[in-house]
């Protein structure tokens, strides 16, 4: 029985990894495969390529573009414009620890609530469990990022408040 409990956790760690992946675009756009969270440690550590950032921008389907890069990534609208000129440069340490932050969480909610337009229209909403605050306006600080991963495994074991 202990076998299967410590299995679970790795396997869905590797499903989690996956999707985040693939909101960033893959192995064609990350130029590796992610196989484990020291894999994404190590491309975090080099940087996201920006074509990541943009990949993962036009995979939103109800997050205004601008507020999303802002709000999520901490990277203003002028900022990534730029960088989408450059789509090989890598992002920053923070930016891209931000991108990939988004990224988790998005696909999380994505799980917990079924679609990823609703996870967006979540992400947008003042939710009661966080004080009437959208969780997209506290991914900006790592303590609003753990409210929003707390509030978010709530809703996952059907606890609302």
């Amino acid at each position: 029985m202990t076998a299967t409990a410590d299995k679970a956790p790795m396997e869905a760690g590797g499903s989690d990894l996956q999707r985040v992946e693939a909101l960033l675009g893959g192995s064609r756009v990350l130029s590796r495969r992610l196989t484990s969270a020291l894999d994404a440690h190590e491309l975090l550590l080099l940087g996201l390529p920006a074509s990541a950032l943009n990949h993962l921008v036009g995979q939103l389907v109800f997050i205004n573009k601008t507020a999303s890069l802002e709000k999520a990534v901490g990277m203003s609208l002028r900022t990534w414009q730029r960088r989408k000129d450059a789509p090989s440069k890598p992002l920053s340490q923070e930016q891209s620890g931000r991108t990939w932050k988004f990224a988790e969480i998005l696909a999380k909610a994505t799980d917990v609530l079924g679609t990823q337009a609703e996870a967006e229209q979540w992400l947008e909403r003042p939710a009661i469990g966080l004080d009437q605050r959208r969780p997209i306006d506290l991914l900006g600080t790592p303590a609003g990022v753990e409210l929003v991963e707390d509030y978010l495994e709530r809703l996952a074991y059907g606890v609302y408040a």
